[in-house]
């Protein structure tokens, strides 16, 4: 199982990398919010180890970041001892929430604790919006027209944002998610380039592009994947 830890202090990384590779787990670190955010996007890690006070980006925004494309179990490992930060972690979206200093005994049993949490992953092979077809497997999309089938052409760019919706139908995937997991974390705030993408998607995928019932903006937020059909 892989393991992404976040913190700012570098020998809590060293010390947490040498006692949970030596019991099996493979290790990531980042060493602020940002590369916490970039981490996760490239490495895919199966659960997270998260300080609250890092610089560039804090654990509160490195929660929401990951909580916009993941549910992998995200355990909070923090000096910060007030009710009012273990409420706000648990409610932006962390499973557990222990306080340094720590026993280790105790947090590789919350470890264990959250790993029989990890659902089984789900693998959505085909999505139906409408008389669009999306095969993530094939790499496809067709409409259905009179007397068959119509191929469709995305973009690279276009796929890596159908993906990233298509994994969370139904859910608010936020802007800075998607932005971080496509262009990388340098490009969190050049919404510019989503907008273009979101346009040129609907005009491919929606039966009126101008009146979307798929992709639809949660205003200020990010967007939505909603009528989805397996």
């Amino acid at each position: 199982m892989k393991i992404l830890i976040a913190d700012d202090d570098p020998q809590i990384l060293r010390a947490l990398r040498i006692i949970l590779g030596a019991k099996g787990y493979r290790v990531v670190t980042a060493a602020n919010g940002a590369e916490a955010v970039s981490a996760a996007v490239d490495e895919q890690p199966d659960m997270f180890l998260l300080d609250l006070g890092m610089p560039q980006l804090d654990g509160i925004e490195v929660i929401q970041g990951i909580r916009g494309w993941s549910q992998a179990p995200i355990l909070v490992v923090s000096g910060r001892t007030g009710a009012a930060d273990k409420v706000q972690a648990l409610d932006t979206g962390a499973d557990d929430y222990i306080t340094k200093p720590f026993a280790i005994d105790e947090l590789l049993a919350r470890i264990r604790a959250l790993t029989r949490r990890i659902p089984q992953e789900k693998t959505v092979a085909t999505a139906r919006l409408g008389d669009v077809t999306v095969d993530l497997a094939a790499h496809s999309v067709t409409r259905a027209v009179a007397g068959g089938v119509k191929q469709i052409r995305l973009t690279p760019t276009e796929w890596q944002v159908v993906e990233v919706l298509l994994r969370n139908a139904g859910k608010l995937v936020t802007r800075q998610t998607l932005l971080t997991h496509v262009w990388g974390t340098e490009h969190v705030q050049d919404s510019g380039y989503l907008r273009l993408y979101i346009s040129q998607l609907r005009k491919k995928l929606e039966a009126d592009p101008a009146k979307p019932r798929h992709i639809l903006t949660e205003q200020g937020m990010g967007y939505r994947l909603v009528g989805v059909e397996g």
